[in-house]
């Protein structure tokens, strides 16, 4: 019978879970990641934020790129959104960066240009909830604050074997209320170390696939490994096929060579980035056109199709490349972008490499603008 969750689960007066895992992050944890050298609230958030979903290695570069253009929070609350999205641009789950920007300007606007030292006050700024903001206090200040990031669901989990999706709201309330015990036992002074030695168990270690449990400083007490049940915990999310969707976009050059870019709305896919002119059907597009350019689409050149995926539908793309005259009327969410000027813009990654790499040779003409436009099997 699988052990279900309980708000009782136990902790040992001598917390061993505690008292393991920091000798263990003393000599194998991670000290020289840029975050910690200094440990400041700004930076710390930074990394927060930027960790979110995406592991370490990817996110140092655009840590240390961010803050060589945003080096304080009032530099990024000064900030244009289009400078912000240039410097996130590629990171991914972009509305981190959007709350991102607004945190700060509110932090200037309410507190004096620096992140609060307050819990309910971080938890009431965009972007920041009950675990990021712990995880700012606990490592920018050693504030006594239990996190429950994915790494530590999954330590938790297997450790405690709790069954469940952790995503569940009674799963997760039983992992906090471990979490919150096993802080009780911290030393004054360590909380920044045990914070970051939990997520680095878990990255290292106490993996997704594979853990390394033979190596692992809390193995003799792992109700996981003693039951031989680390592969399946923590309980899987239920999976669901991912829909389907298809949309056609323009490629447009003028005379000078400058691409017509178009910046999207402030909520849906790719939020306030710039990219190219999109709709979900050939006909539409054939409309945009019609509207805001001069100049004609009967000979576009069609590009294989371009293949995302997003968290919720996979997309594809199809592409028309074709050189106009102009536009027929000034419009501010569309502009001329020389090659130039494209890294000072916040563009969604494969639009990006799309105009990095420049177009692939011209297809065969298929298209119909005034229907569907084809589809990926025919591609």
């Amino acid at each position: 019978m699988p052990r279900q969750p309980t708000a009782s689960a136990p902790v040992p007066a001598d917390d061993a879970f505690v008292a393991r895992l920091l000798p263990w992050f003393d000599g194998h944890g991670r000290h020289d990641l840029p975050w910690q050298h200094p440990r400041s609230p700004y930076r710390v958030w930074l990394s927060e934020i930027m960790l979110q979903q995406t592991q370490v290695g990817t996110v140092i570069p655009y840590f240390l790129a961010f803050l060589r253009v945003f080096p304080t929070l009032p530099d990024l609350a000064a900030a244009s959104n289009d400078a912000v999205m240039a410097q996130w641009a590629g990171l991914g789950y972009y509305a981190r960066a959007r709350n991102l920007h607004a945190a700060a300007q509110r932090c200037v606007e309410r507190h004096d240009g620096a992140l609060p030292r307050d819990v309910e006050a971080l938890n009431a700024l965009p972007g920041i909830g009950r675990s990021t903001a712990a995880a700012i206090l606990s490592q920018a200040w050693n504030d006594r604050f239990a996190i429950l990031d994915g790494n530590v669901k999954r330590v938790l989990t297997r450790y405690h074997g709790i069954d469940g999706f952790p995503g569940l709201p009674k799963v997760e309330k039983v992992l906090w209320d471990l979490a919150d015990a096993h802080v009780a036992h911290v030393p004054d002074g360590r909380m920044a170390d045990y914070t970051q030695a939990q997520m680095d168990l878990g990255a290292t270690v106490c993996t997704r696939s594979r853990p390394a449990c033979v190596i692992c400083p809390l193995q003799a007490d792992c109700v996981a490994r003693r039951e031989g049940r680390t592969d399946q915990l923590p309980t899987p999310k239920p999976t669901k096929t991912l829909p389907e969707r298809e949309a056609t976009a323009l490629l447009l050059r003028d005379g000078h060579g400058r691409v017509l870019l178009q910046k999207r709305p402030d909520t849906g896919i790719w939020a306030q980035l710039w990219t190219l002119p999109q709709a979900d059907t050939g006909s539409d597009l054939q409309d945009w056109f019609d509207a805001h350019v001069t100049g004609s689409l009967d000979d576009a050149e069609v590009l294989p199709v371009l293949e995302h995926t997003f968290s919720h539908y996979r997309l594809h793309l199809q592409v028309l490349v074709q050189r106009v005259d102009g536009l027929q009327r000034d419009d501010p969410t569309l502009r001329w972008v020389a090659a130039a000027d494209l890294p000072s813009l916040g563009l969604p990654a494969p639009i990006r490499k799309l105009l990095d790499t420049g177009a692939p040779p011209a297809r065969p003409k298929r298209r119909t603008m005034r229907g569907a436009p084809p589809s990926p099997e025919s591609e």
